[in-house]
């Protein structure tokens, strides 16, 4: 398990190596002049030329990307060209605000998700069983975005309980803090919720089927113990798996989800950077992103010999 650890973890550092080239080499392949969006609108050929060399954006960019990744080893991340404030914070920040989001949508998603499966699987043909699958269609066939307008309609507008965008500001306590988290939340759980239930009773029915769910059934064995201790441990297999890629996608895939109810994470600073062609903070948001998602990744293939420990990847790694 420990050398498991270890190649997935030397996989995730060579990921993130190529990344970093591939988002060097796109950026500057951009039409953007790094130096007149430093200098202005109105500056002079002369002065953007002396700007770049003393940037070094005159060098080869084998040099320019050493210079570039050395300091991004260091937590430096550059200056954003927009804000004129350094990166670094500006990330964390976008980022912490993220992680909250995600967080408590996981939370949801990890103990509703599962349990909505396996109650399909165990009822398989009756109501609770067709009342899953409308749920799982819907969920899965309508944007985020339409969820979260609607409830925008519905909870902020019309009835005002709940604010309609933005996050709490700092010090405001905790019930500000859930209420600006609750219609975000309920936004990105409604497709995960449907993925993860589906994906639980599939595994489930599979697994419920096997022969030695029906040895334990032979032996007398009572249906809940059957169930929570044979049938559902190898059942969660896949969706661990599942949850620990949509953790992934709830950090780097919220964008439409932040956009739409004006939530300052990363996602959204992500878009302010595209749009404004802020090189350095585009850099680093889209570095970050990749991060978390290959670490999302590797959690993931971990959990699988935390809930079955007869897996033995270091003698089945090729």
């Amino acid at each position: 398990m420990a050398l498991y650890a270890l190649q997935r973890l030397g996989a995730v550092v060579l990921i993130l190596v190529i990344m970093s080239v591939l988002v060097f080499l796109a950026t500057h392949a951009l039409p953007a002049n790094t130096a007149a969006l430093i200098l202005g609108q109105y500056s002079t050929p002369e002065t953007q030329v002396a700007l770049a060399h003393k940037l070094g954006l005159d060098l080869p960019l084998t040099v320019q990307y050493a210079r570039w990744a050395l300091a991004m080893l260091h937590g430096d991340f550059g200056q954003s060209l927009v804000m004129e404030r350094p990166v670094a914070p500006m990330l964390f920040d976008a980022l912490s605000r993220s992680a909250v989001l995600s967080l408590a949508a996981m939370v949801v998603v990890a103990t509703l998700g599962p349990a909505l499966g396996v109650i399909a699987a165990v009822r398989r043909g009756g109501w609770p069983d067709h009342l899953a699958a409308v749920f799982a269609y819907v969920g899965i066939s309508v944007p985020e975005f339409f969820w979260g307008l609607v409830l925008i309609l519905a909870f902020a507008s019309t009835l005002r309980w709940l604010p309609a965008s933005g996050a709490a500001e700092p010090g405001a306590g905790l019930g500000a803090t859930i209420a600006h988290l609750i219609l975000p939340v309920i936004t990105l759980t409604f497709a995960l919720l449907a993925h993860v239930s589906r994906l639980t009773r599939s595994s489930m029915l599979e697994v419920l089927d096997s022969m030695y769910v029906k040895a334990a059934r032979a032996r007398g064995l009572p249906e809940r113990r059957v169930i929570l201790r044979h049938a559902l441990r190898n059942a969660l297999l896949p969706t661990i798996t599942v949850l620990a890629q949509d953790f992934g996608f709830l950090i780097g895939g919220i964008v439409a989800v932040e956009t739409v109810f004006a939530y300052p994470g990363l996602g959204r600073l992500l878009i302010f950077s595209l749009q404004r062609q802020d090189l350095p903070l585009m850099q680093a948001a889209i570095l970050v992103l990749t991060a978390v998602y290959c670490l999302a990744n590797l959690a993931a293939d971990l959990l699988y010999g935390v809930v079955n420990p007869r897996i033995r990847y270091g003698a089945s790694v090729e």
